[in-house]
């Protein structure tokens, strides 16, 4: 397989009733675990580096071309997806080294800027072949803005989606960024409400705090791209934790940060399997 636009692994999950799982790259092990996972499923995958991973790396270059020629390689339909992109000059980067699907992050600004500011993005990266996601408001926001009480309102999220042009749109529905325990409530009604009056896919944030039942009927109900974060991060520390109480003698990191790799790979099929789930 190839690098694969996003719109076209939303399309093919839209026509199922299914989700694609969208995953995020912090360590080139990140994406090699991710692509192993979605193999394993053999299912699509997406591969997310966010702006806060370009900080921690100090540059977007080597850990988006890393991640890119980990996704061509891959048996499977794979996305490199831009993630959290609050500044213009990095989705502009991010389309000039390849990738092709980036989420334009504007909710801190008020209405009319976050759509002029978000249009124009859209507009440079239509030109060139690439998706964009949205948020609107306090929808998928992090740092306490994306809470659990926040909610989207159907007729703004269709008037935001239909003003700016963007692919798909990230929705508050119940969920909240960084949970480390999966007891989200998630609002299902508004969900149908949403997928009823909004012309593009829903993305759901902050999903590893959602159990997994509630995923696949928040996947039923209309949600299309599932981002998960926190919960494979856990994964990947709780194994690499384990190993090195296992033989505290290691200092080789090949042989612990592969621990983490394996198990990330497995809870990710896993997780792709959920999603599929909602399919039947």
């Amino acid at each position: 397989m190839t690098l694969t636009p996003i719109t076209e692994l939303l399309d093919y999950a839209l026509a199922r009733d299914g989700g694609v799982g969208a995953f995020n790259v912090i360590l080139l092990e990140h994406a090699e675990a991710l692509v192993a996972g979605a193999e394993l499923a053999q299912a699509p995958v997406v591969l997310q580096i966010s702006q806060n991973c370009v900080r921690y790396h100090r540059a977007l270059e080597p850990i988006a071309l890393a991640t890119l020629a980990v996704a061509r390689a891959a048996r499977v339909p794979v996305c490199v997806h831009l993630d959290h992109a609050e500044d213009a000059d990095l989705v502009d980067e991010a389309v000039e080294l390849g990738i092709t699907s980036v989420m334009f992050d504007a909710s801190k600004l008020d209405y009319d800027d976050n759509v002029a500011t978000t249009r124009a993005v859209v507009e440079h990266c239509h030109a060139r072949g690439v998706a964009v996601e949205a948020e609107l408001g306090e929808v998928g926001g992090k740092d306490g803005v994306h809470a659990p009480g926040a909610r989207t309102i159907p007729a703004e999220a269709a008037a935001f989606a239909a003003a700016t042009g963007v692919d798909s749109l990230a929705v508050a529905v119940g969920t909240s960024h960084a949970m480390r325990t999966r007891d989200a409530v998630v609002d299902h009604a508004l969900i149908a409400d949403l997928r009823a009056a909004v012309p593009v896919p829903l993305v759901l944030h902050g999903s590893s705090g959602v159990p997994d039942a509630e995923l696949t009927k928040a996947v039923a109900n209309g949600i299309t791209k599932v981002n998960i974060a926190t919960h494979l991060n856990g994964v990947f520390t709780a194994e690499i934790r384990r190993r090195l109480d296992e033989d505290t003698a290691l200092t080789d990191p090949r042989r612990y940060v592969a621990a983490g790799r394996d198990a990330v790979a497995h809870e990710t099929a896993r997780l792709l399997g959920v999603l599929r789930a909602a399919s039947g």
